[in-house]
């Protein structure tokens, strides 16, 4: 019998909720197991393998020295290495900070700070390692990660589909909230992953899943400015879980760099 791949789910700075999001397939977990052998997976097991691995899943950010030289540790000794969640791919909610100082804020909040190291900037595992696949979302959809598992193990591309939301929006029926509703949405520059579930309760798209390849962000931001919505409005939208993402980012300073530019 053929020995099943072995995968290590491992955890940087990050809530866990990817991992949860995988846990909760259950019934489809089960079957995973079949065909994969988690090796090290500390929300799961108290039981955790040493490397090598054939497939390393990596959930969270790089934000301390110790963690820099951990993930090039598991690099070094994984087949593949899958990054999940808008943590692990574009630095999460904590790299907020690179618009603000960190050291203050360390100051201010803990009652010790010489006993915190934490890096100036919270960064996405490629950043610092060659990532083999990034899986997008805040939480991750966890049927994706099955796919992306499961092709891995069977030696194929995983088939995730890129699309925006709006396509989504359109499969489902659902009015658009920003046609509709004037209402500030993410949906045309954001991936695909959650099944449009914020327009579809009358909601804009906050951008969960990161930025969908090719995205183009300035005609949208025009046209959120032509509906009246402000600047200030606007850039807390885009700085969100995906903040530091290059087109969510890059759209962010654009508002700021020209916050009553109406065009």
């Amino acid at each position: 019998m053929a020995r099943k791949p072995r995968v290590a789910v491992m955890k940087f700075a990050s809530c866990d909720g990817c991992q949860l999001s995988l846990l909760d397939a259950e019934d489809e977990l089960l079957a995973v197991c079949d065909r994969l052998d988690f090796v090290y997976f500390a929300e799961a097991s108290s039981v955790l393998q040493p490397g090598p691995y054939d497939i390393a899943v990596v959930e969270g950010s790089i934000t301390t020295v110790e963690d820099e030289q951990r993930i090039r540790e598991l690099r070094a000794c994984s087949t593949r290495l899958v990054t999940i969640g808008a943590c692990a791919t574009a630095g999460g909610i904590q790299a907020l900070r690179a618009w603000g100082d960190s050291q203050e804020w360390i100051r201010t909040i803990y009652p010790r700070p010489e006993y915190i190291h934490a890096l100036a900037t919270s960064t996405p595992i490629a950043a610092h390692v060659l990532v083999d696949y990034e899986l997008h979302g805040c939480p991750i959809n966890a049927h994706q990660l099955i796919e992306v598992l499961i092709a891995f193990a069977s030696g194929r591309s995983p088939n995730i589909p890129a699309h925006s939301v709006c396509l989504d929006c359109k499969r489902r029926g659902t009015v658009c909230v920003m046609v509709a509703r004037g209402q500030a949405c993410l949906g045309p520059i954001t991936r695909t992953g959650c099944g449009a579930l914020c327009p579809t309760y009358n909601r804009g798209c906050y951008g969960c899943f990161g930025p969908v390849d090719g995205g183009n962000a300035p005609p949208l931001l025009a046209e959120f400015r032509r509906q009246g919505h402000a600047a200030e409005q606007l850039v807390p939208l885009l700085r969100n879980f995906n903040a530091t993402a290059p087109l969510f980012r890059e759209a962010g300073e654009s508002l700021l760099d020209n916050p009553t530019d109406d065009r």
